[in-house]
């Protein structure tokens, strides 16, 4: 066992402090990563807090993570000891259900096991990426092209199949109209991405303070939604809506700007239900729909995108030290776009 230094939280209510965790044993198909970067994500915050159900403490989370690989197991084929390398938010799934048979690992049947918070192969609990070390099966790392930023690539492993996803099944590319709700951490990069697959990109946030970083990020267009008119103007106009904001919407009102078979997907995730009438969807053959993160194979073929289209989130470095901070500055969202740690600093 590899004992690491890390940041967790004792309780739901606690704030993150230092501390130490165990790392299993490296297995014949395991990959230890010493880990360079681990990006901060909303959904960290609802973890630790419980906003999604109990889970168990002391728990240390992070599910963006980039580092370099320090050992390899004797039968690890994929991965060489020095090669930069990612991981995102699942560790392992059944690899035989129907869906992980698809590649479509993030909807195994029988649960896919986390990057923290879940059960591990070895019966413990997997502990995440604010740390200095973890191991990995080798199926459920990433190869991180080297033209990518190393720091600002760690987001990519959450925010960016989060949104590639979704954008890749409704197909966004040419003559395809999106709407991407709220620019977030998610939301940036959707409209990054959007852009990059020849989409035309309109920004939907509740105000304009952000319109000038939304055209310099690729967006066409940029509305307010605390302006009735914007939904007035804007109905029947989207082929493809991502919603990216964890918080109660107006379901009604955003289904009313899809045109004929347009199709609403949400990636950000309330803690609360979201009523929607039915009859928003009769008209224009609606769809409201959910996707997750991305199967491992689509995981790394997004990582080729950004890598071929230079696209990576816009991140502000932080030590480790700067957890807490960095956490209350996401909940009054107040980051653009992404916090990133510098994991030599849990030493």
């Amino acid at each position: 066992m590899l004992t690491v230094n890390a940041y967790a939280a004792e309780s739901a209510g606690s704030r993150l402090a230092p501390t130490t965790i165990t790392r299993r044993d490296v297995g014949p198909k395991d990959v230890l990563i010493e880990i360079r970067y681990a990006g901060i994500c909303h959904s960290d915050i609802h973890t630790v807090r419980e906003d999604w159900g109990p889970v168990q403490h002391p728990l240390v989370v992070g599910h963006e993570i980039v580092g370099i690989v320090a050992e390899v197991g004797a039968d690890v084929a994929k991965h060489r000891i020095g090669d930069r390398v990612g991981v995102g938010c699942m560790v392992n799934s059944c690899r035989a259900c129907e869906n992980c048979l698809a590649g479509q690992e993030q909807y195994c049947l029988n649960g896919n096991t986390g990057t923290y918070g879940s059960v591990d192969v070895d019966g413990t609990i997997t502990q995440g990426g604010y740390s200095t070390h973890v191991v990995v099966d080798e199926d459920f790392v990433l190869h991180v092209p080297e033209s990518l930023d190393f720091a600002s690539a760690a987001p990519l492993l959450c925010a960016g199949i989060t949104t590639y996803s979704p954008l890749r099944h409704w197909n966004a590319g040419p003559g395809k109209k999106v709407a991407v709700v709220g620019m977030g951490g998610l939301g940036h990069m959707a409209v990054k991405l959007a852009h990059a697959m020849g989409a035309e990109v309109t920004v939907l946030s509740r105000t304009l303070a952000k319109k000038d970083d939304g055209a310099r990020l690729g967006a066409d267009d940029y509305r307010a939604t605390e302006d009735p008119e914007t939904f007035t103007t804007l109905a029947n106009t989207f082929d493809l809506i991502v919603n990216t904001v964890s918080a109660p919407l107006d379901l009604d009102a955003y289904l009313s700007l899809l045109r004929l078979d347009g199709t609403m997907v949400n990636v950000g995730a309330p803690p609360q239900p979201l009523p929607v009438t039915v009859f928003s969807l009769f008209r224009n053959r609606r769809s409201f729909a959910g996707s997750s993160i991305g199967g491992i194979r689509e995981t790394q073929e997004m990582l080729d995108f950004c890598a071929e289209h230079g696209i990576v989130p816009d991140t502000e470095l932080i030590d480790a030290s700067y957890i807490n901070e960095a956490w209350d500055r996401v909940l009054a969202s107040d980051v653009r776009y992404r916090f990133v740690i510098d994991a030599a600093t849990f030493a």
